[in-house]
């Protein structure tokens, strides 16, 4: 993108939008159009649709010169959540930050069986999130079933604290309790049980994450990653810790990966602790989440 000279034609968002498409396509960028739409409504401050009800107006040397920032940080293979501070989960608007993973369509698959299992208008119901993130999971399931009691915890606290404020971000900061530490650690024994714990959990292979896409090994933290030498580290230790912490006929619900059915089923059949268990497939036809819940005896 070269600066205009003599009576070389303006930069237009149109024509801005055709070169940076372009040059994202021969940088192997998976989503060029798209990504070149959200960044550049990112500098105008303004939304995607409006790009194309003013694609003749000209761009100013200054709006060049920070979507030019953008680019580069773009071809380094920099997530664009993380270039615009922000990522569309459910209904939401999340902020994020390199502290926590980029929410992904497919756990909102998680979100829509958790909701199922929380009719409307019959409120009370403890519910726990482990490893919240930006707290995308338990903030949705918050503005769908506001008659409930919702909390959640997470190792890092950055992220507690990025949860909290998406929290106010999203009108919701009356209905979630969050608090820091590993998993279900800063819970005292006797503290009341929930009704539900779910949690999208680390379920990467150690051995494989430096094969992901750059996007994800380069930028988003690996302790949200890494589930260990078999993706199941974390997996385990929740289904067979959640019991202590679930009232009889409580429900237990992960993220899994799609190849991790089988395992994910011979660790609850070794717990011992579950019945009814289910998994549900994503929108690509993948195993994504397991159900299940805790025997009455």
């Amino acid at each position: 993108m070269q600066k205009k000279t003599g009576e070389e034609p303006q930069w237009t968002i149109l024509k801005v939008l055709h070169w940076t498409t372009s040059y994202f396509k021969s940088h192997d960028i998976e989503n060029p159009r798209v990504d070149a739409e959200i960044l550049l409504a990112h500098v105008l401050e303004s939304e995607r649709i409006d790009l194309y009800t003013r694609f003749d107006l000209p761009l100013s040397q200054n709006e060049l010169a920070d979507f030019k920032s953008l680019i580069k940080r773009r071809i380094s293979r920099e997530p664009v959540a993380y270039i615009v501070g922000e990522k569309g989960f459910w209904s939401l608007d999340i902020e994020v930050t390199g502290d926590v993973l980029i929410p992904r369509p497919e756990t909102e698959c998680l979100v829509e069986e958790a909701v199922g299992l929380l009719p409307a208008g019959q409120g009370g119901k403890r519910v726990l999130e482990v490893g919240t993130g930006s707290g995308a999971i338990i903030l949705a399931l918050a503005s769908e079933r506001p008659d409930n009691l919702f909390f959640a915890s997470d190792h890092s606290v950055r992220a507690v604290e990025l949860a909290r404020k998406n929290a106010v971000r999203c009108g919701l900061a009356e209905s979630v309790c969050f608090f820091s530490g590993n998993w279900f650690l800063p819970l005292k024994s006797d503290s009341p049980r929930f009704d539900m714990v779910l949690s999208n959990p680390p379920y990467i292979r150690t051995g494989v994450i430096g094969q992901l896409q750059p996007e994800i090994f380069k930028y988003e933290p690996l302790m949200a990653l890494d589930g260990g030498k078999d993706g199941l580290d974390c997996i385990s230790y929740i289904i067979r810790s959640a019991p202590f912490y679930l009232n009889r006929g409580g429900h237990l619900l992960l993220e899994i990966g799609h190849d991790q059915k089988d395992a994910v089923q011979e660790i609850i059949r070794d717990c011992g602790r579950y019945e009814h268990v289910c998994f549900i497939k994503d929108y690509g036809g993948h195993d994504r989440v397991v159900r299940m819940v805790k025997r009455e005896t």
